[in-house]
């Protein structure tokens, strides 16, 4: 059926909740109204009460692992995953194997997702010291960003040379994201780790080694360029209180200089090393409660713009080596929408700003066409949640291909029920549907 109405569904949108009603047809959605909406015989009805309908989730950050990197994730298996957590678009980072770091290979990118991804899809051009001619070329109404490495990265795709950074914020058609952490803090701190403990370091040392020192040093550069050359920057991943004093607070669509804010960041703090060990190894690491409280407000306050994951999967053979040979990242894309509305649960946010900052607020950073909203002639991309149903995240639900989760053994208050992407459903009743409806994004810049 083209058309399907959802009715008496409690709608999340642009800062109200409200009891409504959302008519779908074809690709778009039709109507929006708190009057019943008439429906024909062909109308698929989806009785939406007790049940929330959000606009689908954007992921600024994902690591898909493809191409190069299949075994530990694949596009079509982290979209999957992506939409049975309600996210129904994703930028996808440049970090593969080869590099996204031409113009050819950001081409070969797209023609793989066409094939294989569930949910909507863009990719960064990767950043190096001498690709400018590269970024020249991108073409601002497809491709989401660049990506600048500014810290340890593999292969060339650390930026350290002032000069290509100049260029880079000076001659970009897009959007900078950019990961901040000063490499040569890093080495030191890894230095005097290892003169105390040898090679042997505990996960306890990580948040020193990948330093507040380093983080606020490299953010504090970007941010510096950005005024320099009047550029569009957004700073992924934010972990420390103090780098938030380099952002303002306001709404996104006010600013050059934007910032971003992990689940992990949010959920957990550096005591978890010694449960969760590797696990929970991220660059930038996970670092104090303090540090924790300071991002939430952060939030609250507007100085985090988006929410993300930064959803990087690694194998468990991979994860459970010693300390410098364990990768950084995890998987988080199937329960990031799900740990928000447990902050939701715990009285920390409010439902209006999860859907503000997963939703809203990337659609209108990176000027995506007609998503992130409820809205007559918006693509319907949408996520219904049941907020009475409870599950525990276990091995048994999982749909990365990784097949592990920090969060397992959590016990998650909400259960994505149904997602739409571009006005079918793509995910039902604990199913993701094997026919793809997803497309590339288009930014209106």
């Amino acid at each position: 059926m083209s058309k399907i109405l959802i009715n008496h569904v409690m709608i999340v949108n642009e800062g109200r909740s409200f009891i409504g009603n959302v008519l779908i047809d074809g690709d778009f959605i039709s109507r929006v109204s708190e009057s019943e909406i008439p429906a024909d015989k062909d109308t698929l009805i989806i009785h939406g009460e007790h049940k929330y309908l959000l606009p689908g989730v954007i992921d600024d950050q994902v690591h898909f692992r493809e191409p190069g990197l299949t075994h530990k994730g694949e596009i079509a298996t982290e979209s999957a995953a992506a939409v049975a957590g309600g996210v129904t678009s994703y930028l996808e980072m440049p970090n593969t194997h080869p590099q996204t770091i031409t113009i050819p290979s950001l081409t070969e990118k797209f023609e793989l997702a066409a094939s294989r991804s569930h949910a909507n899809y863009s990719f960064y051009l990767g950043a190096t010291n001498d690709n400018i001619s590269e970024i020249r070329k991108v073409d601002p109404a497809t491709t989401c960003g660049v990506k600048i490495f500014m810290g340890a990265s593999t292969g060339n795709m650390l930026v350290d040379n002032r000069s290509s950074l100049e260029k880079i914020f000076a001659e970009s058609p897009v959007l900078i994201a950019t990961h901040c952490e000063d490499e040569t803090i890093i080495r030191n701190n890894i230095t005097m780790c290892k003169q105390k403990y040898g090679e042997d370091i505990p996960m306890m040392c990580h948040p020193l080694i990948r330093s507040e020192e380093a983080c606020y040093v490299s953010s504090s550069l970007a941010v510096e360029l950005a005024h320099k050359y009047n550029s569009k920057l957004h700073v992924l991943h934010i972990s420390t209180a103090r780098e938030l004093s380099l952002f303002e607070k306001g709404p996104v669509t006010g600013k050059n200089i934007t910032a971003e804010g992990c689940i992990h960041h949010l959920w957990f703090n550096d005591t978890y090393y010694e449960s969760r060990d590797t696990l929970i190894k991220w660059n930038p690491a996970i670092k104090t409660e303090r540090d924790r409280l300071a991002l939430i407000d952060a939030v609250i306050e507007d100085k985090i713009d988006v929410i993300a994951t930064d959803h990087a999967p690694h194998t468990l053979i991979e994860k459970a080596n010693r300390y410098f040979q364990a990768p950084s990242g995890g998987p988080m894309v199937q329960h990031s929408l799900l740990a928000m509305l447990e902050f939701v649960k715990r009285g920390v946010f409010t439902i209006e700003k999860v859907v503000h900052k997963m939703c809203h607020a990337p659609a209108d950073l990176f000027k995506i066409d007609r998503r992130g909203y409820i809205r007559e002639g918006y693509y319907a991309d949408l996520v219904l949640v049941n907020p009475e149903k409870s599950f525990e995240v276990s091995i048994s639900n999982l749909l990365y291909k990784c097949h592990w989760s920090p969060l397992e053994g959590e016990i998650l208050h909400h259960k994505i029920e149904t997602t739409f992407v571009n006005g079918k459903i793509v995910y039902q009743h604990g199913e993701v549907v094997k026919e793809l409806h997803s497309m590339p994004l288009r930014f209106l810049r």
